[in-house]
């Protein structure tokens, strides 16, 4: 959020340039918050001993290019303080599953039975450090 209050408010609503799934900034925000409500929605299942839809319902992990284009549809026209409102408000709602786990419930594969062979760990960071990692990556390129 740091680099994306750097940007003049021009800035922050120019569409990147050709060749991005993700058009915008308000694109980038969309699919960060949609990977932390599809954890949420896997947690929440998964904790209460049943099996999420992973990465989504009607979805397989070999289908996730179809889902992000999903997911891009989905946000289009929700306008950039909306999507920055949402984008911070679930990424607050992960922080705090985060707070309330130890490293050895974070990172202990096969602790969780609906994590399988990874970990509840392996899970957060997917969706969320290296998102934001591939995030700052794709805005700082399409800023220049």
């Amino acid at each position: 959020m740091e680099l994306i209050d750097s940007y003049s408010e021009e800035e922050k609503n120019k569409d990147f340039p050709p060749g991005t799934l993700n058009r915008n900034i308000r694109d980038v925000l969309g699919h960060l918050h949609h990977w932390h409500t599809m954890f949420l929605q896997w947690y929440k299942v998964g904790m209460a001993g049943s099996k999420p839809d992973m990465p989504a319902k009607e979805y397989s992990w070999k289908k996730t290019p179809e889902l992000n284009a999903m997911i891009q549809r989905k946000y289009e026209n929700v306008p950039l303080y909306e999507m920055s409102d949402l984008f911070e408000r679930s990424f607050c709602t992960v922080y705090q599953i985060i707070e309330k786990h130890t490293n050895e419930e974070l990172f202990t594969k096969k602790r969780y039975k609906w994590t399988r062979s990874t970990s509840l760990g392996a899970y957060l960071v997917s969706a969320t450090s290296s998102h934001y990692n591939w995030a700052i990556k794709l805005i700082k390129r399409c800023k220049k």
